[in-house]
């Protein structure tokens, strides 16, 4: 079992920069693939970022390439979602979400644990 917790989220004007981090309780974080996905209003979650579990590979959806960046640290149980430039369309609720896989990393139905989501307000 892996409980998530995240932080971070709040109102920025655009252009601005937010770090959201994503603290694990339980056992063998280092062994998850960590994802960071989003929702906005009226919208379906959609997947941000994920990092492997020793860190050495991340992924990333087209439209935060550049801006975005994932890292952890598994002496911390940690996971963070630094984001540059954000935008008005970044306004969503953040998840923090943990995979036992290492493949289809953008999916949803692959990941085992969620957090409960930060609030991420952009406005412009």
């Amino acid at each position: 079992q892996v409980q998530l917790v995240e932080s971070g989220g709040g109102l920025v004007q655009a252009g601005g920069s937010l770090r959201l981090s994503c603290t694990a309780s339980g056992r063998s974080f280092s062994s998850y693939t960590m994802g960071w996905f989003r929702q906005a209003p009226g919208k379906d979650r959609e997947f941000v970022a994920a990092i492997s579990w020793g860190g050495h590979t991340t992924y990333y959806t087209d439209s935060v390439k550049g801006r975005f960046t994932i890292s952890r640290d598994n002496a911390k149980n940690t996971v963070d979602l630094q984001m540059n430039s954000l935008k008005p369309e970044d306004t969503a609720v953040f998840y923090c979400a943990a995979s036992l896989y290492i493949d289809y990393v953008r999916n949803m139905e692959m990941y085992d644990y969620w957090g409960q989501g930060t609030l991420v307000t952009v406005s412009s």
